[in-house]
């Protein structure tokens, strides 16, 4: 590989701590430059303000390293592009996923674009997923993203909004590597980062948790928890003939519209905004032998429907939409044409097992079908889809 000029996110993190180091090894002439993503002192948790210790951390690796490093301000582009819009999301009932966004807007756009106007060739950062390319049959340079090589520990689907234009740009030098043997470079050579527990919580405000962080910009409305039963007429339709297949997959990614009569109101809730299709806890309800599940959520008249059992059968499905504006192709060369499928795998949630189904492309819409039905998927959400181990595309559930 030729000498470059790289640019390293150090968040501060040992994942980056390393990136940053084995890059040096490389030879390449490596820069630091720390993300501030929010300042907001009023919704940190306790009085740690988590930016300044990994501002410090990220620091001290660089001068250990001898790289240059600054800090750059981008918390008015962060409220703007991510919190401001995963508040209007959480108030249209839909579960978005802040670090998908926080990738697709912040560190591989603002960022990456700050740090080629500083003369970088390439942008690393410490996710474990690969980058690789071919070339096609009239020479243009194809980029694939693959998974990391640590099963574990593989962040591909948290890059799956990334673009041709963005991975030709992109290094992740530990995705080939194990957590472990990071930490252990990390001990190696000292580096104050070596221990550090992973970040938990919301990749921009640090120790503070979602919930909470809603809780204290969205406005608490007291409303019913209403619970469907098992045997409700609801699930025991008939399945109708269908005269396409198109017909069939609206049928089976459906949002099944439930009503207080449906079921029985058995507690209050503080604001359907604060719950995710699928949760289980906080939910403050009794007297079952299993837990309650949210099945769905009525955000007009802030009533929350749950069911009980994992096995709740309004918590499955076997397939789920995407509108075509919410499409998107890492690989262009692979989008499918109209009346076109796929066989896939997929998944839906960070660290989900890729489950075996199959994606079809119609005029103005795409569906995902599985082979098992799936739990608790929620609008919002990303879907991603593979082949073998490299990331093709994903979409917004609709």
């Amino acid at each position: 590989m030729n000498k470059m000029k790289v640019v390293v996110g150090l968040s501060g993190g040992v994942d980056s701590s390393v990136t940053a180091y084995l890059l040096q090894q490389q030879g390449h002439e490596v820069v630091a430059l720390f993300m501030r993503n929010w300042n907001d002192a009023s919704v940190t948790l306790e009085d740690e303000c988590p930016w300044i210790e990994d501002s410090n951390d990220a620091l001290m690796v660089a001068q250990k390293l001898g790289i240059p490093f600054q800090v750059i301000d981008m918390s008015d582009l962060y409220k703007e592009r991510i919190v401001d819009y995963m508040f209007d999301e959480y108030q249209k009932g839909r579960t978005p996923n802040p670090d998908v966004l926080c990738n697709r807007e912040v560190k591989f756009d603002v960022f990456m674009k700050t740090a080629m106007s500083l003369g970088a060739d390439k942008v690393a950062t410490g996710h474990y997923a690969r980058v690789d390319s071919t070339f096609d049959e009239n020479g243009k340079e194809i980029f694939h993203l693959l998974a990391g090589k640590d099963n574990n520990k593989d962040q591909s689907y948290f890059l799956c909004q990334l673009n041709q234009d963005q991975l030709s740009k992109a290094l992740f030098p530990i995705g080939e590597l194990t957590k472990p043997r990071v930490r252990e470079i990390a001990k190696e050579i000292g580096l104050v980062t070596a221990d550090k527990k992973d970040s938990q919580g919301l990749c921009f405000i640090g120790k503070v948790s979602l919930p909470q962080f809603l809780q204290q910009q969205l406005v608490p409305k007291e409303g019913e928890i209403v619970e469907i039963f098992k045997d409700s007429p609801l699930f025991s339709q008939e399945i109708p003939d269908f005269s396409s297949k198109e017909e069939e997959l609206e049928f089976l990614s459906r949002k099944i519209k439930y009503k207080k009569a449906d079921g029985k109101v058995i507690g209050k809730h503080q604001g359907a905004q604060f719950f995710t299709i699928g949760q289980s806890k906080g939910l403050g309800i009794g007297g079952h032998k299993e837990s309650c599940f949210i099945v769905s959520r009525d955000m007009e008249n802030n009533i929350i429907f749950v069911g009980e059992s994992h096995s709740f059968p309004g918590l499955h499905k076997k397939a789920l939409k995407i509108a075509q504006s919410e499409l998107h192709w890492v690989r262009e060369d692979l989008k499918l044409k109209n009346g076109e499928s796929m066989d896939v795998m997929a998944r839906f949630r960070y660290r989900q097992e890729l489950q075996q189904a199959k994606i079809y492309q119609f005029e103005d819409v795409f569906y995902m079908e599985f082979e098992n039905p799936q739990s608790a998927i929620a609008e919002g959400q990303f879907a991603s889809w593979y082949i073998a181990d490299e990331l093709i595309g994903s979409g917004v559930i609709s």
